[in-house]
């Protein structure tokens, strides 16, 4: 008989990302890639191993191919285990119905199965776009010492954002006493960063709720926990005092990449103490020509760089070719600069090819926004793509 796990992960990595635009057309966000040489995911999953939780589920829906593909059999993140480990959790057919996850508390709902096979006293619900490192152990023993139906991780966010998250109004001792759904007019700073450790049999019992009600909206955040606290369950915060950033819009992707740049990084993905672990491509070492300038750069394996890289984090196998400049930008996987073209403020998805001569994104002094380039288009030779622009087709130019 196997043993029970004291808790299980279930990570929702189903999101369409609309937000992030042409960078999630063909791929879920969890998928997207991060910092050189990472992908979204890396940083939840990384999160479990380290905080000694080694069974998750990971909850899949929009454009799940490329997720799964990297996900593969955990190995990575040392979750490739007989008993436990990573599973990929797809919605499915049942036998009295099958739907699209209508919802987080929803998707859980329908793997109630998956948790309940390991029998465990906690489950940890997670969100696959954040940028952090957590010890999950240490939320964990909070909930346990509390003896609280549902702790939430929180954050202090400046007053003037507030109205974008779900906002804990707690009491002295961290209790929740109220809980709103991003308000107009927030009361406190303290905001949900949708991480959630519930006492299991507590969980089940109000998805059940959730699942029979026809006027829910089947989410965590507008419907499950309001209706934990309207019937006087426990329920606590979890103050997070470290780095912590969604990576839900262009701007936010871009900010939590060059937080990562500079001898006192904002975000250390070099801490040996909490390895990020990540699927590496195969790639021979990084070239960097005699002519070539390099300045507070991160670059990763398999590229080739004879031009200027200022400010900007590269991918795996990424070419700037003589003359070509890039500067404050992230440049994914494959990508290729030719001679004399120049990348600025901008964010080029994986297989881009911008021809010689070319300018993409603006100086951010002047630009109105980062540009944006999707997977596997071209722009064409002396084309000039603006700041602000989003593509995701090939360019000529006017």
């Amino acid at each position: 008989m196997q043993r029970k796990k004291e808790c299980v992960a279930m990570l929702l990595a189903g999101g369409q990302g609309s937000r992030l635009y042409a960078l999630t057309n063909n791929i879920a966000k969890p998928a997207v890639a991060f910092g050189a040489k990472y992908r979204i995911i890396d940083f939840p999953l990384s999160n479990c191993i380290n905080s000694g939780i080694d069974t998750v589920g990971v909850l899949t829906q929009y454009e799940p191919l490329e997720l799964n593909e990297y996900i593969g059999n955990g190995q990575p993140w040392d979750l490739d285990r007989t008993y436990g480990g990573v599973h990929i959790l797809s919605p499915y057919q049942a036998k009295k119905r099958s739907s699209w996850y209508e919802g987080t508390a929803n998707a859980i709902y329908q793997n109630s199965g998956f948790m309940k096979k390991y029998d465990p006293d906690y489950v940890l619900v997670l969100s696959g776009d954040h940028i952090y490192k957590m010890n999950y152990a240490e939320m964990l023993r909070a909930h346990i010492r509390t003896g609280a139906a549902c702790t939430i991780a929180a954050i202090e966010v400046p007053m003037k954002e507030a109205s974008r998250f779900g906002i804990l109004n707690t009491r002295q001792d961290g209790s929740i006493y109220e809980f709103e759904e991003k308000p107009k007019a927030p009361k406190s700073n303290l905001a949900s960063m949708g991480i959630y450790i519930f006492t299991a049999e507590k969980l089940y019992k109000y998805l059940e709720e959730d699942d029979r009600d026809p006027d829910s909206e089947k989410d965590f955040g507008k419907n499950i926990l309001p209706n934990m606290l309207k019937a006087g369950e426990k329920m606590f915060s979890y103050r997070f005092k470290g780095y912590w950033k969604d990576v839900g819009t262009i701007s936010s992707l871009w900010e939590s990449n060059m937080d990562l740049l500079g001898e006192d990084p904002a975000f250390d993905v070099g801490d040996s103490d909490w390895k990020i672990h990540s699927r590496n491509p195969l790639a021979p070492p990084e070239y960097i020509g005699e002519k070539a300038k390099v300045g507070n750069s991160m670059i990763a394996l398999g590229c080739e760089i004879e031009g200027t890289v200022e400010h900007s984090v590269l991918s795996s196998n990424v070419v700037v070719e003589e003359g070509a400049i890039v500067k404050d930008s992230v440049i994914m996987a494959g990508t290729v600069i030719k001679k004399n073209a120049v990348v600025t403020y901008s964010i080029l998805d994986e297989n881009v090819v911008v021809e010689e001569g070319a300018s993409v994104g603006e100086d951010k002094s002047k630009a109105a926004g980062i540009a944006v380039l999707g997977r596997n288009i071209t722009i064409g030779a002396g084309a000039k793509v603006e700041g602000g622009k989003i593509l995701d087709k090939d360019y000529k130019g006017e």
